[in-house]
């Protein structure tokens, strides 16, 4: 035996359960010029320990792999060689001093570090002149964690980290490994059972059934938007057009000649984006980017938070994505899920034998509909890891929004739960007070660091100032979804149309709340599955009475107060409900009525972006009026849209089948009028009936207005009228 190490601490090193490895494994002085080099390499047949250009032999103290050599103090390199020959020269990570700073400890354990992914996971470094890997995980209640990857054959007894105590983290560099490395932490959690995790910070990971976590620099890309990035920081994204186009990147299109597969990130630029940017959307919103295993999920059960899926390629391929979105002039927004997380075994469920990211509590801490946990908001590290993640999607990725998933049930402890399944807060009430204050900090700490960026709540209840600033109450959101808006509207339009008169109601109801918040309206994708059907079906009548209510739909939501996003394939009529296995189908523009509700859409952007009137009032009362809201015996709305420099555009509705002859509507202003856009037009496939090549005001008064003009109105179509 060495006269230095003990019998039991060389076999707690060889079993990879010493408390301190870091204070035994390495080089250590022992007097007289002296230290002792202590290594554990299961696989080696011989070590040898390499200082000041002499060769030491290590003896080899146990079969498992303890070797040991005393040897004269300076740095040192081990040589191994292992049972096959194959010899290599490494330097040892347990010659490395601490890595992570005290500020950022103590940042991280405050909940507020900035820049988190900077410190935790895997980072490609050079210390000491070195090359290698920096990992670094949280896990206060595990007894050990290993690094394990392709370099070690994934054996945990190898790359022991070192526990910093005072943040329950562990870390180690290992030099040598380069990029595209696969590894996984190996744990030995509070109850003594083995877990082998992916990286809750990695920056790139398998997917689907393969569940590695890859090593990647972050550091390399150069950005190109320099202009959009400078024009994004003074944007004024409430007073500007916003109409956004909804993609799961998986479906919206598949190289057929490759057997079906995705489109890889490059692909998607290649054609989305010309395909985005001439149907005149101004931003593109992006499901499951975030790297999750279930196709099925479309990437609302993420198990990589930081990680862009590898399904489409690597992280710089999809910074390319964004960079190219940019330089078109198209902002890129992605679906963000801090509500819940799967409990896949190898993601953050029970990630050191505790509830460490959720509450131990079920009653607290799982969705039972979705089978899902919940994040422990309470928790500091917890927030931090959330808040970090939007602010990494933020710097990191250049995105320009985030649109946060389920805010509701984020928002209420008993969302979706009966009487003695959930837990009050502690003033008794059924408010998530640790969500809230999440929201709060997330929205705060996101617009003063990245001021032109929006987020954006999907919050389907009725809960006040969601997109208020926080200090004047609210939660802090840029905008939220108008989902009173979609389900009325959807339920109105299902009508025959012989019976709308009797639900006028409900498409003049979302007018009374429309500026209560900073309103989004939207056709999403929750709206074209599970047996719901697509847009085109959910229109009744015939096949041409289908396009001409969707087209007229679709023109009455764009000349609405609210920012606009519709979803894939919405925009050319697709039949069948969305599946995410499968294309769009394209083909579909073999027919002319596909090809002219797309080309309506197209001049609907164009009209929005161009008019002022159309969108620099969106969320205030000063930039609508009704003309007549209440003509239910017609069926028909007429109302106006304003802008602050005068702009005015007037808008007829009608949602019946009968052509209205000679309909008188009110104007502010005398003068020529014309028309700005018809859904029913000849071009978009409809009937053709049209309003008439010009108008003049004659001063008669009308709908509250000094004058008037006399127009025809198309059928189940959308008129917009101006100067």
């Amino acid at each position: 035996m060495s006269r230095f190490s003990s019998k039991s601490e060389i076999q707690s090193a060889v079993q990879a359960r010493h408390g301190n490895v870091f204070a035994f494994l390495g080089a250590h002085d022992i007097g007289n010029g002296q230290q002792v080099v202590r290594t554990v390499q299961p696989f080696a047949a011989m070590v040898d320990v390499l200082v000041k250009g002499q060769r030491w032999e290590a003896r080899k103290l146990h079969e498992d792999g303890y070797f040991e050599a005393i040897t004269p103090v300076g740095a040192y390199e081990l040589a191994i060689t292992d049972h096959e020959g194959i010899a290599e020269t490494i330097v040892d990570p347990y010659s490395f001093g601490l890595l992570l700073g005290e500020q950022d400890i103590y940042f991280f354990r405050e909940g507020t570090h900035q820049r988190l992914w900077e410190i935790l996971g895997a980072k490609m470094k050079t210390l000491d002149g070195v090359d290698g890997c920096q990992f670094a995980v949280w896990a206060p209640n595990a007894q050990r964690v290993s690094v394990v990857g392709d370099w070690n054959r994934w054996d945990g007894r190898v790359h022991v980290m070192r526990h910093r105590v005072e943040a329950g983290i562990w870390e180690i560099f290992i030099p040598g490994v380069g990029e595209n490395t696969h590894y996984k932490f190996e744990l030995v959690d509070k109850h003594g059972h083995l877990r082998v995790k992916s990286d809750p910070m990695a920056n790139y990971g398998q997917n689907g059934a393969q569940t590695a976590s890859l090593t990647f620099d972050l550091d390399r890309y150069g950005w190109a938007d320099t202009d959009w990035m400078q024009r994004r920081a003074s944007h004024d994204l409430y007073h500007s057009p916003m109409s956004i186009y909804e993609v799961h990147p998986g479906s919206w299109k598949r190289n057929a000649n490759d057997g079906g597969r995705w489109l890889t990130y490059r692909e998607l630029a290649d054609d989305l984006i010309p395909y985005v940017k001439s149907l005149g959307f101004t931003h593109i919103e992006l499901m499951g980017i975030a790297e999750h295993p279930f196709d099925g999920s479309w990437g609302y059960q993420v198990t990589g938070y930081y990680a862009p899926t590898s399904r489409f390629g690597n992280p710089d391929e999809f910074r390319e994505f964004v960079d190219r979105c940019h330089q078109n002039g198209i902002g890129v927004i992605l679906d963000w899920v801090p509500g819940h997380f799967p409990k896949d075994e190898h993601g953050l469920a029970k990630f050191d034998g505790t509830a460490l990211y959720e509450h131990e509590d079920p009653r607290l801490g799982e969705h039972m509909d979705w089978g899902t946990l919940i994040f422990n908001y309470g928790r500091n590290e917890v927030k931090n890891f959330l808040v970090g993640n939007a602010l990494y999607w933020l710097d990191q990725f250049h995105i320009d929004g985030l649109r946060v998933d389920a805010v509701a049930s984020m928002l209420y402890l008993d969302y979706s739960r009966k009487a003695g399944e959930w837990v009050p807060n502690h003033l008794g009430g059924r408010e998530n007070l640790e969500a809230i204050s999440f929201m709060k900090q997330l929205n705060q700490v996101c617009y003063e660091l990245h001021p032109g960026t929006t987020i954006i709540a999907e919050e389907s209840t009725a809960w006040p100032g969601v997109s208020r600033p926080v200090s004047s109450g609210g939660l802090g959101f840029g905008f939220k979804w108008n989902m009173g808006w979609m389900n009325d509207s959807l339920r109105y339009m299902a009508e025959d149309p012989v019976h709308r008169k009797y639900h006028h109601g409900e498409a003049t109801f979302s007018m009374i709340y429309a500026y209560d918040e900073n309103f989004i309206l939207v056709l999403s994708h929750d709206e074209v599955v599970h047996g719901k059907g697509s847009l085109i079906n959910k229109m009744p009548g015939d096949r041409w009475q289908k396009f001409a209510n969707l087209r007229m739909f679709l023109a009455w939501m764009w000349t609405h107060p609210g920012k606009k996003l519709l979803f894939m394939g919405g925009e050319f009529g697709q039949w069948d409900e969305w599946k995410h296995d499968a294309s769009l189908d394209w083909h579909l523009f073999l027919g002319e009525e596909h090809s002219g509700l797309q080309r309506l859409v197209k001049d609907l952007n164009h009209l929005y972006t161009s008019r002022p009137a159309l969108h620099a009032r969106d969320h205030e009362a000063g930039g609508f009026f009704w003309l007549d809201a209440n003509d239910a015996e017609n069926s028909i709305f007429a109302y106006a849209r304003c802008s602050p420099d005068g702009d005015k555009v007037y808008v007829l509705v009608n949602a019946t089948p009968v052509p209205r002859k000679a309909y008188r509507v009110g104007v502010a202003e005398a003068g020529s009028y014309r028309e700005l856009l018809n859904s029913d037009a000849a071009s978009y496939a409809g009937s053709g009936v049209s309003a008439g090549a010009g108008f003049q005001a004659q001063e008669v008064p009308h709908q509250g207005q000094s004058w008037s003009i006399v127009v025809d109105l198309p059928p189940l179509g959308t008129l917009v009228i101006g100067h």
